[in-house]
């Protein structure tokens, strides 16, 4: 396919950790992709040396940069990751994350209106479920988010079904758990400032860059007392996303779609996989529970796999673990 008969895709915070991943996996499967991002949590280094695509810098919410970015070429989608996503600065700054989230978003869909783009790939979170009442959760399990964070993403859910209704916008929302790993080949993975995630903190923990990783929590009604989470390959939400913006681009109905393993692993679990995959110690401290954490969140992704044939290849948790160990090796150590 030559260059100038490639679909050209717009992906929001593609400098960031999955929207990354989900441009390599764009540009695998032929398209063009132009990346949006201010930089506030991503990687120009990244989008320079791996990425090697087009970078605009700046922000969702400047309507005239989108119009006149829309204006100057053609889009055929827009695929968006540009979201703040620290669920306890969503409580302690719902301002920042209603303004970036919400009416980032909103002004992203009116300017795609105006341009006539009418396909939406959109990245939301298991945070809209709040607490579940069963697990694996499925895609019609009530959304009663307990936090701005989730808030957010559940109040665009419904922003895109009206849109749909109204200007005949089509989207895929994915609905996705714990991500995790790295790019298999090492070209790109997590690095969030401040990291806050499970496992990169504890492979922090393995570098020395930590005394020891925190246990929130080992009295929970789980096997081993601490919380249970499902964690999804970086990789394999990518491809997700890739296969729904194909799904909307053959003429699918807007849809909404969970991104889990079917199976979670406790905190403690994965400590003990990453003192296998590391040979390091990894000391680990006991401390009170965080309010707010469900004992288990873990996602069903059969829907995912019936509509979209979504067939997830790293759910193993050592593998995770090995990708994520040799990116911040590479990344981080010294």
């Amino acid at each position: 396919m030559k260059p100038d008969q490639q679909p050209t895709i717009l992906v929001t915070g593609g400098a960031g950790y999955i929207g990354s991943h989900a441009v390599l996996a764009l540009k695998q499967a032929g398209y063009h992709v132009v990346i949006l991002d201010n930089l506030v949590y991503g990687h120009q280094d990244l989008v320079d040396a791996a990425l090697k695509v087009e970078l605009v810098v700046g922000d969702t919410n400047d309507r005239a940069l989108l119009d006149q970015l829309f204006a100057s070429r053609r889009f055929d989608a827009v695929m968006h990751f540009a979201a703040y996503a620290y669920v306890g600065e969503s409580v302690t700054h719902p301002d920042k994350y209603y303004r970036n989230n919400v009416i980032g978003t909103l002004t992203l869909l009116e300017a795609m209106v105006a341009a006539d783009i009418k396909t939406f790939v959109f990245s939301s979170t298991c945070a809209t479920y709040g607490v579940p009442t069963e697990v694996p959760i499925p895609e019609d399990h009530v959304q009663n988010p307990i936090n701005p964070y989730g808030a957010t993403k559940l109040m665009v859910e419904r922003i895109l079904a009206d849109f749909d209704v109204a200007y005949g916008l089509k989207s895929v929302c994915f609905r996705y758990f714990n991500a995790a790993g790295a790019d298999p080949e090492g070209r790109i993975g997590e690095d969030h400032n401040p990291e806050t995630h499970l496992i990169p903190l504890v492979l922090m923990t393995a570098l020395g860059q930590r005394e020891s990783i925190a246990m929130f929590g080992t009295d929970y009604p789980t096997p081993d007392g601490t919380c249970v989470r499902d964690y999804i390959h970086v990789n394999d939400l990518a491809d997700a996303h890739v296969l729904g913006l194909e799904y909307l681009r053959q003429g699918g109905a807007s849809d909404r779609f969970n991104l889990g393993n079917g199976n979670g692993f406790s905190v403690k679990e994965v400590i003990e996989a990453a003192r296998e995959v590391t040979g390091k110690s990894i000391p680990a401290v006991a401390q009170e529970r965080r309010p707010g954490d469900p004992p288990a969140l873990v996602g069903s992704g059969d829907k995912a796999r019936q509509v979209l044939g979504w067939n997830p290849q790293y759910a193993d948790l050592k593998l995770i673990l090995q990708h994520a160990w040799a990116w911040h090796q590479k990344r981080h150590a010294g």
